[in-house]
């Protein structure tokens, strides 16, 4: 390899370190984005310009309108997202990088095809780009409601199992016998496609971010054997890290569930679409008015802030950021508490509230707060729902009982803001609600919470 692209592939690959060791801080997040950002664009342009290779102009025009069109598509979305819509988002290029890996697979079977070494890593390829893709799909169509939360097969576990068996079995055929057949190929991708839908099709909606997280560290390893077929160490460190990263993503998210990832696999936690009448026999409710949400809160001497997906849905992170700065002036102490899984993906609400500049030492993470709820005066729970159900610790028969929650029962009085009583994500009833401390502020998290600081402005 030309040595000028050595040390172009070394920089960018240490940009990729140091960059993802900034994206562990919000404070300097950005900036680490910018330097990974950086590197691969060094990366791609040296590629393209350094090689030991004869390439016709026309490639060039190609490869520079391919760019392009990516670029100007991936800025549009990127700057036109919502911070609800960012897990769909990241399921979404998730799928495109494992079709990148299937498609680079079918291009260069038909060349290597003899090399079992060569086979084994192109056939790889193919079949982890083409699950990644299609459960992608899948996962992006869960996330923005055009599929159900869970598509009931029958006995999905064991024909997924064996399905992938087969899958395998066949890729091991192609591999050992050294078949040079497109026809055959072309069916390997498509049981490696329809893998991913059976895969993905039954997993709950709740478990959708476990499931984007695992597809994400398989994009990686995706890419990563794309880095041995091409012998590209820029790419094969790239995927190495983004698979890595994915795995222990993934591993976290579990931990904070309190589930194995096979439970998350063969569980559909998240299946059912609404409460029971049963669980609706949990009491009666007690309403209130922004009025005498803002009295309690005036007069409490600290308060805990919980924000969930419904904060995220209303786009009230700069309300909520002026109710707990016109708190702070009237000398309560304000603080927000941090479910590893609330919203939908991890760190969607130290994004979400980092967007309207809440200050980051505010934000307490769950195992850190729950001591100081039972000495709390009033919490206001925006938007959560399942990760402060008390089911979690006192109901045995819930899908939810084991799961790690913010105590919010143990404060001295709670105020949940909610458009409606519909049931979380889980689909079960939530305990709280009906908690004798508990009253309920109804409507949209902006316009409530909007009514709420004009109330304390007035006080």
């Amino acid at each position: 390899m030309n040595i000028s692209l050595s040390i172009i592939y070394l920089i960018a690959t240490v940009s990729f370190i140091v960059g993802l060791k900034k994206l562990g801080n919000p404070t300097t997040a950005k900036n680490g984005n910018l330097i990974a950002a950086a590197g691969m664009g060094l990366a791609i342009a040296g590629t393209i310009f350094i090689h030991d290779f004869e390439v016709p102009p026309l490639i060039y025009i190609l490869i520079g309108l391919a760019i392009l069109t990516g670029s100007i598509i991936g800025g549009l979305m990127a700057f036109k997202v919502k911070m609800t819509k960012m897990p769909e988002l990241v399921s979404l290029f998730n799928g495109f990088g494992g079709s990148s890996a299937a498609l680079i697979g079918l291009v260069e079977f038909s060349r290597d095809a003899g090399d079992k070494m060569q086979a084994t890593t192109i056939v790889s390829g193919i079949i982890i780009g083409a699950i990644t893709f299609s459960g992608s799909m899948i996962a992006w169509g869960k996330l923005n409601g055009s599929l159900k939360s869970v598509v009931n097969i029958p006995y999905h576990n064991i024909v997924n199992n064996l399905f992938l068996i087969g899958v395998i079995a066949f890729a091991v055929f192609m591999v050992s016998t050294g078949v040079n057949d497109q026809v055959l190929v072309g069916a390997l991708l498509a049981s490696g496609l329809i893998y991913g839908i059976l895969f993905v099709l039954p997993i709950g909606g709740a478990d959708m971010p476990v499931v984007i997280s695992l597809l994400n560290s398989l994009t990686g390893i995706a890419a990563a054997i794309t880095g041995v077929l091409y012998s590209n160490m820029v790419m094969l460190i790239g995927g190495i890290l983004v698979g890595s990263a994915g795995i222990i993503l993934t591993i976290a998210m579990c931990k904070g569930m309190n589930r194995t990832l096979g439970a998350v696999i063969f569980g559909s936690f998240g299946g059912t679409d609404s409460a029971s009448d049963e669980d609706r026999r949990l009491g009666s409710i007690k309403k209130t008015n922004p009025s005498d949400s803002a009295i309690m809160m005036n007069y409490a001497s600290n308060v805990i802030i919980v924000p969930g997906y419904g904060l995220a849905v209303a786009q009230a992170q700069h309300v909520i950021h002026e109710l707990e700065e016109l708190l702070t002036k009237k000398g309560v102490d304000v603080k927000y508490a941090i479910h590893p899984v609330a919203g939908r993906m991890p760190g969607h609400m130290n994004v979400l509230l980092a967007e309207s500049n809440v200050d980051y030492s505010l934000l307490v993470e769950m195992e850190d707060i729950n001591s100081q709820f039972k000495n709390t005066d009033v919490v206001l729970v925006v938007g959560a729902n399942d990760v402060v159900n008390p089911a979690a610790h006192n109901d045995p028969s819930s899908p939810i009982y084991g799961m790690p929650i913010l105590d919010v029962e143990n404060a001295k009085h709670i105020i949940v803001n909610k458009r409606t009583m519909n049931a979380g994500y889980a689909g079960i009833e939530n305990e709280l609600f009906y908690n004798d401390k508990t009253v309920m502020l109804f409507g949209d998290a902006k316009a409530a919470l909007t009514s709420l600081v004009s109330e304390l402005k007035n006080m």
